[in-house]
């Protein structure tokens, strides 16, 4: 016998409705209550202390837990206490290095260096170890080490333990250049050619070119000692890129960056500088022993390369003021105005005008645009005008005596490559080569949209590191910089960025990036920076793992930014979820604390945010004995 039915479709069909939307209620409910329990969840008091310093280790085989940014919980304070560490049971034990190696400089290692030509001082130039004989351990801190002073206390003292060389108070004894008193360094402010002081100097300078009213914002210092020069014009809102080699008066540079200066290892050899070209304002040489006249002339021809259009040049020291100075210089009257008479010849074939000389300075102007330039080469065959150049390309690239070309203009009174705005409207002006629309897919819009990007950004890093832009951290490094507009961020912060291009980035940024008042330089982050240990407070590394995963072990750029970084200094990565669960999978056997947090639109996006600190260890004292 069969089923009864209704015989009504319509019935059935009312039925089956009400059943499906109780089911689409009872979900609903089910998802609003679990929403609420989150948030409640996500009220509760932090964690304790313990539990909050807790490493968070996982495997590649699984995933940490992701955070919310109201819950970080890394204690950024420095306290020098020497702590142990926990790893995970997965993760890679890094052992430390003898503690010889704690000035290591790879690429600019005094061994290594005399395997090379000393012609040209190329054998101080960036010459770096092959994989096999990379270290895989990490670089030591002296023993006593300490965070440095801050800002501006440091521009003036140093601990000794940091830096404990005794060769240039003893060198530079009647020069002012450093000083020791007691358990630190002190720094005068002196220099060769400024006995009295770096700010007494700057001051004779202003008197002959403006060096307050924003015109002039970037700087370049060749040969620059203990960046005395730099350190003074920061307070005249110029920032310099301070350069000196690796050489026999131990430690320039790193006395410069623990003062809190930017500097790098650096020398004008055989190789371009690792700058854009038109990147810098100004350009000072005091007493560098720079040979400007020899090898035709080609230092100052890579001065000119990296001079903006109405750059200045400023030289002191030998053979300036060569009367007043040749005894002491202990060189003949006639050698001395040789020289300089070789040096004002090559700057009058790079079109330079010579704008003042007064007392112990002597000033050029590189011109604003190549139209005389170009017509004067009928007159001065050599150095001829560049051709088929890319002026910007300096990795390894060899310096050229020829002059590189300025974009072209039609008016004598042009500025070539375009006008840039005084400082500080530079920081958000559109710069000139993104005007121009010199750097392919990039627009004025994604300029600003970029600047808007990263001001959100950095405000969110302040909120995970509440000491970032208040003294806590001095000298920043942006691995992966881009537009520079996470340097742009901190631009009212006391703090000075480092903007690193990779040499193979897919854009080449450099020279926008000092279009808006900024420094940086160049880098293959397979290789080692030209900088020396514990240099850096804060690393910011956004994306750039991914970039080479592919190219060059990780493990290799995470000893590499562990050489870099400060005792308690402080990292901030921005990559995939992937990508930064191997890191905190390596950084577990580095001695280093880290938390995952979720991208700042929430948890699925898969770009996510780790931080990481570094703890505080030394190396032990060398055994003498033995």
């Amino acid at each position: 016998m069969g089923k009864d039915y209704s015989g009504s479709p319509k019935l059935h069909q009312s039925e089956f409705k009400k059943k499906r939307l109780t089911w689409i209620l009872g979900v609903a409910g089910l998802c609003t209550l679990f929403y609420f329990l989150g948030a409640w969840q996500n009220t509760l008091p932090p964690p304790s202390e313990a539990s909050r310093l807790r490493k968070a280790n996982v495997s590649c085989s699984s995933l940490s837990p992701i955070v919310s940014s109201s819950s970080v919980s890394l204690d950024f304070e420095a306290h020098h206490a020497v702590g142990g560490n926990e790893t995970s049971k997965d993760s890679i034990n890094f052992e430390s290095c003898d503690i010889k190696y704690s000035e290591y400089t790879p690429c600019q290692d005094p061994d290594r260096a005399r395997k090379f030509d000393r012609t040209k001082l190329i054998y101080r130039e960036r010459h770096c170890p092959d994989k096999k004989e990379a270290l895989k351990c990490l670089i030591p801190a002296p023993p006593g080490y300490k965070n440095p002073f801050r800002w501006p206390k440091s521009r003036d003292y140093a601990w000794f333990a940091n830096v404990p060389h005794r060769e240039l108070t003893i060198e530079k004894a009647v020069q002012n250049w450093i000083q020791v008193e007691d358990d630190k360094f002190r720094f005068p402010g002196g220099g060769t050619m400024f006995t009295r002081g770096a700010d007494a100097y700057i001051d004779d300078i202003d008197k002959l070119i403006p060096l307050t009213d924003g015109s002039i914002r970037t700087a370049i210092d060749t040969g620059c000692g203990v960046a005395s020069w730099g350190a003074y014009l920061l307070k005249r809102n110029i920032l310099t890129m301070s350069f000196a080699p690796r050489d026999t008066h131990e430690a320039q540079v790193q006395f410069a960056l623990e003062r809190g200066v930017p500097a790098m290892i650096g020398i004008m050899a055989s190789q371009r500088i690792p700058y854009p070209a038109r990147a810098f304002d100004m350009a000072h040489c005091s007493r560098c022993l720079i040979p400007w006249k020899d090898y035709d002339g080609v230092y100052l021809i890579e001065v000119d390369r990296v001079l903006r259009p109405g750059g200045y040049w400023i030289l002191s020291g030998p053979p300036v003021n060569w009367k007043k100075y040749h005894r002491g210089w202990e060189r003949t009257p006639e050698d001395l105005k040789q020289e300089q008479d070789a040096i004002e010849d090559v700057a009058k074939r790079l079109c330079w005008k010579k704008v003042v000389e007064k007392g112990d300075l002597a000033i050029w102007q590189k011109p604003m645009n190549h139209i005389d330039c170009v017509k004067s080469r009928n007159i001065y065959k050599v150095p001829h005008i560049c051709k088929n150049d890319n002026p910007d390309a300096a990795w390894y690239r060899k310096m050229e005596t020829c002059i590189t070309p300025l974009p072209e203009v039609n008016d004598i009174n042009a500025v070539a490559g375009g006008a840039l705005e005084k400082w500080p409207k530079r920081v958000t002006a559109v710069p000139p080569r993104i005007r121009s629309g010199s750097i392919p897919g990039i627009t004025a819009e994604n300029f600003n949209e970029d600047s808007k990007l990263w001001t959100d950004r950095v405000a969110n890093y302040k909120r995970l590191i509440g000491q970032l832009g208040q003294g806590r951290y001095r000298n920043i490094m942006d691995m992966n910089a881009g537009l520079g507009g996470f340097a742009a961020a901190l631009a009212n912060d006391p703090v000075w960025v480092m903007n690193v291009v990779p040499s193979d980035a897919k854009h080449n940024t450099l020279g926008v990036i000092y279009e808006r008042g900024f420094i940086g330089t160049y880098q293959d982050w397979c290789e080692a920076f030209s900088t020396y240990p514990r240099t850096y407070d804060l690393i910011h590394a956004s994306g750039l793992l991914s970039m080479y995963q592919d190219r060059c072990e990780i493990s290799d750029i995470l000893l590499e930014m562990d050489r870099i970084l400060r005792p308690e200094g402080t990292v901030i990565f921005r990559d995939t979820v992937d990508v930064l669960v191997k890191v905190e999978n390596l950084i577990g056997g580095m001695r280093w604390q880290s938390q995952m947090m979720d991208h700042e639109s929430g948890p699925f996006n898969q770009e996510k945010i780790l931080i990481a600190v570094k703890q505080y260890w030394t190396g032990k004292a060398a055994d003498r004995s033995s």
